[in-house]
Formats: structure tokens, C-alpha cells, sequence
């Protein structure tokens, strides 16, 4: 059988279309010959430069690609990022495992990693994944230089402000003050040199003075430590013990005073005695009053041997 040459032209024209559309499947991330690979979403706010034949991979085994990122069509989820991806391996997971954005490499190139979970119902074709990202090295260090970034800026403002502030403070008089006040501390530093060796110019004169001096000091603190053995010795405790009995035998003396006990207690706290005392003072008055005004009445005698009168009380009215 002959072939013609319109057939085998168009033999040829369905390869490249065959090749042509297995290629840009391929590129896309799908192998025609390959079973129809299993097919998960996973929603992101940023997906960090993913793109569409980005690797899936299982603990570090590439099992898919990246098939379609598509915005979210759900009016309240606006500027969400769906990410459609395959697997093509026939490893179960359930829906509780992860699909992470991670850096495959230094360059910045993107892959989704499957962080797998046991527990749950398996997942199957068309379910949603969690979604998480991966912070990179670089990602890393820009998010800790970032807020020292803000805090060295917050210090040079705050330094721009206080050199201004200084600048606007330290007028002419005020940096001649300044001066005066350095020079000033100046020569207070070198009076106080001087001092100093003038101080220890006196210490070297006067070394033999307070070595004997310090000596002195040792020998009155070792005479002290043996007074204190001394009184040690002395049984100094038993003589307080002493001192403490007399003491409580003089209270108890004056305890009894003050509740009238013995002659006197009952001298200090009598008041019949006092009483007594007091009548017996004004009967003393009484009396010698009586004598002074008739002294007729207590004393009678005569110079010539003569027999005394019997005293009569009218007479002397």
C-alpha cells in the first residue's frame, strides 16, 4: 500500500499537535500519561511568588505540582488566593494536614510542602487544606531588622531633637560659661594634686609618729581583751545575780513603806498620828497663850517666905 503524501503530512501534523498539547500540559504541571492526580485547594492571603508548576512535595518527596492560583470568586473573600494543586502519589493524609509555602532555595524560589497529619478522615479529591507560609531566612531577618529599624529612626529623631534643643540652649554666653566652668574644674584637679602630695609628703614625715600610734592602739585593744577575760573569770554573772536579789529585797522594803507596814509604813501612811501631832500642837499654843495673857494663874511664890494667894479668877477682870 502506498502511502500518500497528504497522509503522511497529516500523520504528521497530529504528532506535533499531540506534542504540542502534551507540553504545555507538562509545563502546566500535568502528565497525560500519568493517572489523573488527585486535586486539593488551599486558600492564602499571599502565596510569596508560588506559581503554577511550583512542586508539591511529602516530607521532601516531590509528589505533584502546582496546578492553578486563582482569586477567590466569594464576594466576602475578596483578594484571597485559591491554589489548586495535585498529587500524584497514592500517600493518604487526612484533612488535618497542612499545606505550607516554603523557599525550595536561596533564590527565592517557592514550593508547597504537605505537612501530613494521620488523624481525621482521609482527604479526597477537591477538599480544602490549612494553609500556612513559611517565614524564610531573609523573611526572618527583615521581620527582626524591621522594628529596629523603627527604633533607630525613633533615636535619631530624638537625637535631632536634643541636638537642636543643645544647640538652641548653649548661646554664646552660655559655651563661655562652660569654659569658665572647665577651667575652673581644672584648676581644682591640679589643687587637688597638690594636695595629695602634700598629703603624702606629711604621711612619710610623720610614718614613725603612727606606726608607734597604731601600736599604742593595739596594746590599749589587748589590755581591753583581758579585762574582758579578767571580768570573765571574775564570775561577773553571779555577782549580777547578787546586785538583781538586793535590788528585789530593796522593792520589796518599799512595797511594804507603801502599804503601811512596820513603824515606817505606818509613820507615811498613819493619818492618826499627824492628827494627834496637830491637836497636841494647837493645845501647846492653846497653852502658852494662856501664860503669856495670865501668867497669874501657873506661877505663884513670894520673896519673903510668905504664904501665896489662891489664885481667883475675878481678880483678873
Amino acid at each position: 500500500m502506498k502511502i500518500t503524501r497528504e497522509l503522511k503530512t497529516g500523520v504528521v501534523s497530529i504528532a506535533i499537535i499531540a506534542i504540542t498539547i502534551w507540553g504545555y500540559n507538562f509545563m502546566k504541571g500535568k502528565n497525560l500519561f500519568n493517572a489523573p492526580p488527585r486535586t486539593y485547594f488551599v486558600e492564602y492571603d499571599n502565596v510569596q511568588g508560588l506559581n503554577t508548576a511550583s512542586a508539591v512535595t511529602i516530607n521532601g518527596l516531590n509528589v505533584g505540582k502546582v496546578v492553578n492560583i486563582t482569586f477567590d470568586e466569594d464576594p466576602t473573600k475578596k483578594g484571597k488566593l485559591v491554589v489548586e494543586f495535585g498529587v500524584d502519589n497514592s500517600f493518604q493524609f487526612s484533612k488535618n494536614s497542612i499545606a505550607k509555602i516554603y523557599s525550595s532555595s536561596l533564590m527565592g524560589g517557592k514550593s508547597l510542602a504537605i505537612v501530613p497529619s494521620y488523624e481525621g478522615e482521609n482527604a479526597v479529591s477537591g477538599d480544602f487544606l490549612k494553609g500556612m507560609i513559611e517565614s524564610d531566612m531573609f523573611s526572618s531577618v527583615s521581620e527582626k531588622l524591621n522594628p529596629l529599624q523603627a527604633k533607630l529612626e525613633s533615636v535619631i529623631v530624638n537625637a535631632d531633637s536634643l541636638m537642636l534643643g543643645l544647640n538652641q540652649t548653649l548661646n554664646t554666653d552660655t559655651r563661655k560659661n562652660l569654659r569658665q566652668i572647665v577651667a575652673n574644674l581644672n584648676t581644682t584637679v591640679t589643687n587637688f594634686r597638690k594636695s595629695s602630695a602634700s598629703l603624702d609628703a606629711l604621711l612619710v614625715e610623720n610614718k614613725d609618729k603612727l606606726d608607734s600610734s597604731l601600736a599604742n592602739v593595739a596594746v590599749v585593744t589587748d589590755n581591753f581583751a583581758k579585762l574582758s577575760d579578767s571580768l570573765v573569770k571574775a564570775d561577773l554573772g553571779q555577782t549580777i545575780k547578787k546586785l538583781q536579789s538586793t535590788l528585789s529585797s530593796f522593792d520589796a522594803i518599799i512595797k511594804g513603806i507603801n502599804d503601811g507596814e512596820g513603824s515606817v509604813g505606818k509613820l507615811m501612811k498613819d493619818d492618826s498620828l499627824y492628827t494627834n501631832l496637830e491637836n497636841a500642837s494647837k493645845e501647846m499654843e492653846e497653852l502658852l497663850r494662856e501664860m503669856k495673857l495670865h501668867p497669874k494663874r501657873f506661877v505663884h511664890f513670894s520673896l519673903f517666905g510668905k504664904k501665896a494667894k489662891e489664885y481667883n479668877p475675878k481678880q483678873d477682870n
